[in-house]
């Protein structure tokens, strides 16, 4: 029976189950599964799955497609693609956005709202009042207004650019009042800042007043003191040069990147562990190409970053499954979750601040494509 409570510790992935990758391609699966969203209890080791509902989901966008309300009484997740009901073997855009109940037993979907085209990264603010999701489609970000578990479209914020602009993450900062987006098109490149009021969110159209951190940012995180962020940025993707992931400063009027590193081909999923000490960066490493191309391999890799005196540190790293997506902390900051799609499994790890253990999988229905844990 599903339990969940203010004090609990659990996670959310979201797992898609209509797509494969075929050499290197996200293909339609010619026999689909429907999307399912798996709560995960993480007081207890192993951690089990305890709560199973269906509700659409996407592969396509970073992994932070998942958002979980702060008193944990909801779940938002976002579905940026269907399966084009007109033809089967082509994937076209989405724009749905799903209110999950986690306090039901079993969870249940409460509503489904339509974000944008491209729905992709979700992010819900510290008070729990409001939500935004990227619309990777069109170049603008929806608002969602909170009351308890009602949640109401509140209109949309256009970003310089428009589509071609493409918006990967939204990211609230620590106070409510600020929040960034991701702007992932390689004629873009920023990181666009939008200014909260209220239920209101503007956009000023303004190059000075956003920043950069490198070639096509993507997945974003933040610490939780809400003084640095991280920002991993997917360069040319698959021809297989390094990429970096950056650190931000953002006590600074703008903010601005104050150290970057070198992780290894597209960095997928960004998680800052609840301590604030480390981030998890689940890298591609080219499982997602071509097995004959000659960026393949056959494994992905798990690095763990150090942040310290405004810089980045390589601490530890591991070999992980195929087409990874998104990385997660438990709240005491020792385990690492990665959700590997090949596998269909949320792959664990152990972390003692210096070296990377193999804790055990997790196995759900579909592919595990985005991730958020209670914090």
């Amino acid at each position: 029976m599903l339990c969940v409570t203010a004090s609990a510790q659990f996670a959310v992935s979201a797992n898609d189950g209509k797509v494969m990758l075929v050499d290197g391609v996200n293909t339609p699966s010619p026999n689909p599964q429907p999307d399912t969203v798996s709560i995960i209890d993480l007081h207890v080791f192993p951690p089990k799955i305890i709560g199973e509902v269906r509700a659409p989901t996407s592969v396509a966008g970073p992994p932070h497609s998942v958002a979980i309300a702060p008193d944990q009484s909801i779940a938002l997740v976002t579905a940026s693609s269907k399966i084009d009901p007109a033809n089967p073997k082509q994937a076209i855009q989405n724009d749905q956005v799903s209110v999950i109940d986690l306090q039901s037993s079993p969870p249940r979907v409460l509503s489904t709202l339509q974000a944008g085209m491209g729905a992709s990264g979700i992010d819900i603010n510290h008070a729990g009042t409001m939500a935004l999701v990227a619309n990777r489609g069109e170049g603008t970000v929806s608002i969602f207004t909170i009351q308890g578990k009602t949640v109401t479209a509140g209109g949309k914020v256009d970003l310089l650019g428009g589509p071609d602009s493409m918006p990967g993450q939204v990211m609230f900062a620590a106070d409510g009042q600020t929040a960034f987006v991701s702007c992932g098109s390689a004629n873009d490149n920023r990181i666009a800042i939008l200014k909260v009021n209220g239920k209101k969110v503007e956009y000023t159209r303004s190059d000075t007043s956003d920043f950069y951190a490198n070639l096509r940012p993507y997945a974003m995180d933040r610490t939780p003191s809400g003084d640095m962020a991280v920002v991993g940025s997917i360069g040319t993707g698959l021809s297989g040069g390094v990429d970096v992931v950056s650190l931000v400063d953002l006590k600074t009027n703008p903010p601005r990147a104050v150290d970057q590193i070198a992780v290894g081909p597209v960095p997928e999923g960004i998680s800052v562990s609840p301590n604030g000490r480390y981030v998890a960066v689940s890298v591609m490493n080219g499982t997602n190409a071509s097995k004959a191309s000659g960026f393949y391999h056959d494994f992905g890799l798990l690095k763990i970053l150090r942040i310290d005196g405004g810089k980045l540190a390589v601490v530890a790293e591991t070999r992980i499954g195929n087409w990874c997506q998104g990385a997660a902390w438990t709240p005491d900051s020792n385990t690492v979750l990665v959700q590997c799609m090949v596998e269909k499994e949320i792959q664990m790890f152990g972390f003692n601040g210096k070296t990377l253990k193999p804790a055990g999988s997790i196995k759900v229905n579909g592919g595990p494509a985005g991730i958020r844990t209670t914090k």
